[in-house]
């Protein structure tokens, strides 16, 4: 009997390794075995270790992985380190002037460079073509400073690279500006000054961020593959040698003597260095100047404006080009002869423009500060007589510049005024204008729309009235 169960057990084994099945078929067969019960459990543990190790080992790995990224974010989350809208003009392309044009730009600033889009990063990389890349200005070797004199906005700075561009970049609002001068001229100071130098400061981020041995040896390999100057280079950059401490003392010593030697402004003005300004002057200074009590400057644009501009539509509202504004301001400055019926100041609006210019740089009003309050309270006066009289008053009070200055003025406004049906120019409409330019406050702590109101209406008083305050007085 037991040798029949052999025998059917080899016919099986047999037929199950002719159709193509494995030995632990066989083992099921013959389950009345012990040993064969206990091969079967020993083959199922090693099988189901092997299906389970080789993913554990696999997730470990990827994990691994995982972490590294969330330790290293990309390449492009690591370099920015500033965004946000600025008002840009690019001036200069490889050294070649261009024309100045401002426009709202998003910009990016990274640890290298800054792009500049359209809009912002995430909608213009949306929108963006295919190939299509921003406009990029490597900061390597390249110099920031604030650019005044290149515009006649405010909070103007200029980025110049070593390709030869020029960049203005711009914000009405002083802490947004300075923040982004500061953040630039950091990221600038950071690079090497040879802007074929490669930068190490993402790897040198990465090396402070990651605990990973392998990234840190990578990293040590990478510095003693360097040539020995880059590797010198590297080492100086981490740890400040004391020859740079000595570097920086030398220079502060020098330019410490330079300052002490330097000549007064009164020597350079003698010798025609420096030649004194009619553009932001006290007039008074520039009266003195002329040894008269109006500035030759404010004469000839009256003088002008009053030939062929009583017409033109807007006089005095309508800006003129900018550019062509501050030439004239140039040629003024640097006393030159000037004829404003020269074609290139064909355009009434930029005799106009540089009119308004020039009572605006006035370090100290037409109407002087300490006459601010006082005008104030005559204007809110509620007794029409009473307030014309005040004015009248304080007028006769001022130095002779300022009141003689204002008398031309104005009475040139009235001119403007009685031709209002063709300029439509209203005592309004010139209040607007001239107001805020001429009269306001040294200290502008208060409620600045009020005084805006205030400053309108006794421009607007002086010239309905003008008669009444000026014509009694002495020529």
């Amino acid at each position: 009997m037991q040798k029949s169960t052999t025998s059917n057990t080899s016919v099986e084994m047999l037929n199950s390794t002719h159709q193509g099945t494995g030995a632990v078929q066989m083992r099921i067969k013959n389950a009345n075995s012990h040993h064969d019960r206990l091969s079967q459990s020993k083959s199922m543990i090693l099988t189901d270790v092997g299906k389970v190790t080789e993913p554990i080992s696999r997730h470990r790995r990827n994990h691994s992985q995982h972490v590294l990224k969330e330790v290293i974010p990309p390449l492009e989350q690591l370099m920015v380190e500033k965004e946000g809208y600025l008002q840009k003009a690019k001036i200069a392309d490889g050294g070649k002037k261009i024309r100045k044009n401002w426009s709202s730009s998003w910009i990016v600033l990274s640890s290298r460079k800054l792009e500049f889009y359209k809009e912002s990063k995430q909608q213009a990389l949306s929108n963006a073509k295919s190939g299509h890349k921003p406009e990029s200005v490597d900061l390597c070797g390249a110099h920031i400073e604030w650019a005044k004199e290149k515009s006649s906005r405010k909070n103007v700075f200029q980025i110049t690279t070593v390709s030869g561009n020029e960049f203005l970049l711009q914000s009405d609002i002083d802490f947004i500006i300075l923040d982004w001068f500061h953040a630039i001229k950091n990221a600038i100071d950071r690079l090497p000054r040879d802007p074929s130098c490669p930068s190490r400061n993402l790897e040198l981020f990465k090396m402070q961020r990651s605990s990973s041995t392998e990234l840190l040896s990578h990293y040590d390999s990478d510095v003693k593959d360097q040539k020995p100057e880059h590797r010198k280079s590297l080492m100086f950059r981490l740890h400040h040698s004391a020859s740079d401490t000595s570097d920086k003392n030398r220079v502060k010593s020098r330019l410490k003597k330079f300052i002490t030697r330097r000549p007064s402004l009164k020597t350079l003005q003698e010798k025609g260095l420096i030649k004194d300004q009619i553009f932001g002057s006290h007039l008074h200074i520039v009266c003195e100047r002329e040894n008269s009590t109006v500035p030759w400057f404010v004469k000839q644009c009256i003088e002008a404006v009053e030939k062929r501009g009583l017409d033109a539509d807007g006089i005095y509202r309508v800006s003129g080009n900018l550019a062509t504004i501050q030439k004239l301001r140039f040629i003024v400055n640097q006393e030159e002869k000037l004829n404003l019926d020269d074609s290139q100041w064909e355009d009434i609006h930029v005799v106009t423009g540089a009119l308004k210019m020039f009572f605006r740089e006035l370090p100290e009003p037409l109407f002087p500060y300490s006459f601010f309050e006082p005008f104030v309270e005559a204007i809110k006066k509620p007794d029409n007589n009473t307030r014309i009289e005040t004015i009248k008053s304080l007028v006769q009070k001022l130095p002779p510049p300022n009141r003689d200055t204002m008398k031309a003025l104005f009475g040139h406004l009235t001119k403007i005024v009685a031709k209002a049906s063709k300029n439509l120019m209203s005592t309004q409409s010139l209040g607007i204008v001239f107001g805020p330019t001429l009269l306001r406050a040294e200290n502008e702590s208060g409620n600045m729309a009020v005084h805006m109101v205030y400053q309108n209406q006794i421009a607007e008083l002086m010239l309905s009235e003008y008669s009444k305050i000026f014509d009694s007085e002495e020529d």
